[in-house]
């Protein structure tokens, strides 16, 4: 297990590294055959090929989203984030909370699991298009 110090310090580089439209820097935090699953692809996305295209997309759409560490709980093969999400959707900033299952080998992220109920975000969207 890891200690909390240390996730803490990992997690708030990485959550930074989700503002600004930086996939590349983004991806570093993964491993090359990371799996990645959120609400939108919830089947997942495996290694560098399918998550640049995912990211680069997900990040130009929200480049001024801000994430959060809210808490943090270790576990065998990582740790289970809570995490506070500022998501400006056109003049409306929308507050989301959810929790990320993450696998981490001490250096990267092998395996990131997103949970979070996207009615507000998707009904905001919804909105801006009309």
């Amino acid at each position: 297990m890891f200690d909390k110090t240390t996730i803490l310090e990992f997690c708030k580089h990485w959550l930074d590294a989700w503002t600004g439209n930086r996939p590349e820097v983004l991806l570093r935090f993964y491993s090359e055959d990371a799996l990645y699953l959120d609400p939108a692809r919830p089947r997942g996305l495996q290694g560098y090929d399918e998550l640049r295209p995912y990211f680069e997309k997900l990040l130009a759409a929200n480049p001024t989203w801000v994430w959060e560490v809210v808490e943090v709980f270790p576990t065998e093969h990582g740790f289970v984030l809570k995490w506070r999400a500022t998501i400006p959707v056109g003049s409306e900033i929308i507050i989301e909370h959810g929790l990320d299952i993450v696998e981490w080998d001490g250096e990267k992220v092998t395996r990131n699991e997103v949970y979070f109920d996207r009615t507000k975000l998707l009904a905001a969207l919804a909105k801006q298009r009309r």
